[in-house]
């Protein structure tokens, strides 16, 4: 029985991607899991920090860009800095996760993972390490893949879904109560308003946390059989690991793969993957109108609301400035905006409409203004 501290117990921390979704504040050279978007810890720092108390610390792996990997030291203070693996390029989740399968194995063949994007916030980390202690039960029977979800709030655009079944009646919590677990029926990727809408409604939809857990022999097994050229290339990798040939056959393998998502590849084919519910007050800090809602909730401001700071509202309501100390920002018959100022960038947005700030990042890339992301 692999359980919580097990040295058969391992963690994947994505830290990859830019979090071009809260530019100007994340960039390129610092993306967001590397801010300290909460109190004083990057949001790195606080995914590994929760993570110490399942995993051993030589357990905990973190894959992340050349740049990602420089910053590790400086982000997280007193923490011991966990393995870093390297991803030559950016090629989404699906090779990511089959690079840090293959290091696992070398090191253990009988690893259980748990994979988390680094950026994610858990309001409620006892109920957050229940959830994950239960899932890793399960897993190590090496026959499903498991997906934690989170009850919708909202008809939300910018998460994707699974939608479950009835539960399975023998699978059953750690306390032996019924109904824990879910065979997941589909997934959904990011809907229009209307679907979204829906899915709210029909009470079996659930947004995808992105947290999963498993045995390397289960997600071994549907690599090979759903994506049978990328489950080459990780085989490729695991003779290399730990040789002199080890960087050069992975920037290889890097070199020709395209960008998938493991729920692309992996987990929509699967009839393996099954569902625990997450209620650990999770947040994915995917736009500004996520950030702010979770600063807010927290009792925290995202504003300086008084004049003496710098910050002048006339007939305006509603709004939030997120400014430099130094500078004076004047709002004037404006209501429901967010205002997000930088030494050299601003973005003046509507609140709820937040997400159209990734088709603006994109813009810039394609019209060769990289200086600014």
């Amino acid at each position: 029985m692999i359980e919580p501290g097990s040295e058969h117990l391992f963690a994947i921390v994505m830290a990859g991607g830019t979090g071009s979704a809260l530019w100007p504040v994340s960039r390129r050279k610092v993306p967001r899991h590397f801010l300290p978007l909460f109190g004083r810890d990057a949001m790195i720092a606080a995914t590994i920090r929760r993570l110490e108390c399942l995993v051993r610390k030589e357990n905990i792996l973190v894959m992340t860009s050349h740049q990602g990997a420089l910053r590790m030291e400086d982000v997280l203070g007193n923490i011991d800095i966990p393995t870093v693996i390297v991803e030559p390029q950016g090629r989404n989740t699906a090779p990511c996760i089959a690079l840090a399968t293959a290091v696992i194995r070398k090191r253990d063949p009988d690893a259980v993972s748990i994979i988390v994007p680094a950026d994610h916030q858990v309001l409620d980390e006892n109920a957050f390490r229940a959830c994950i202690a239960d899932a890793i039960g399960l897993a190590a029977e090496k026959q499903q893949l498991v997906a934690i979800g989170v009850r919708p709030r909202r008809p939300e655009t910018s998460y994707g879904y699974l939608q479950v079944e009835l539960p399975a009646a023998e699978q059953r919590a750690s306390d032996g109560s019924p109904g824990h677990f879910f065979r997941v029926r589909t997934f959904a990727e990011k809907p229009d308003g209307a679907t979204a809408q829906k899915f709210l409604e029909s009470g079996d939809f659930y947004w995808n946390s992105g947290i999963y857990i498993w045995h390397i022999d289960a997600i071994s097994r549907e690599f090979r059989r759903s994506m049978p050229d990328l489950y080459r290339d990780m085989a490729v990798m695991y003779q290399a690991i730990g040789t002199a040939a080890e960087h050069d056959m992975i920037e290889d393998v890097y070199s020709w793969q395209h960008p998938v998502s493991i729920v692309c590849g992996v987990m929509e084919q699967s009839d393996a993957v099954v569902m625990i519910e997450g209620r650990f007050g999770w947040r994915d800090l995917g736009s500004w109108d996520d950030l702010i809602e979770a600063i807010e909730s927290e009792g925290g401001t995202a504003r300086t609301a008084d004049v003496s700071s710098g910050l002048l509202e006339i007939s305006s309501e509603r709004n939030t400035v997120h400014k430099a100390a130094e500078k004076a920002v004047c709002l004037v018959g404006v209501n429901d905006l967010m205002v997000i100022d930088t030494d050299d960038a601003l973005l003046v947005c509507r609140k709820g409409s937040s997400q159209g700030v990734r088709k603006a990042v994109d813009i810039m890339r394609r019209e060769g203004l990289e200086k600014w992301l």
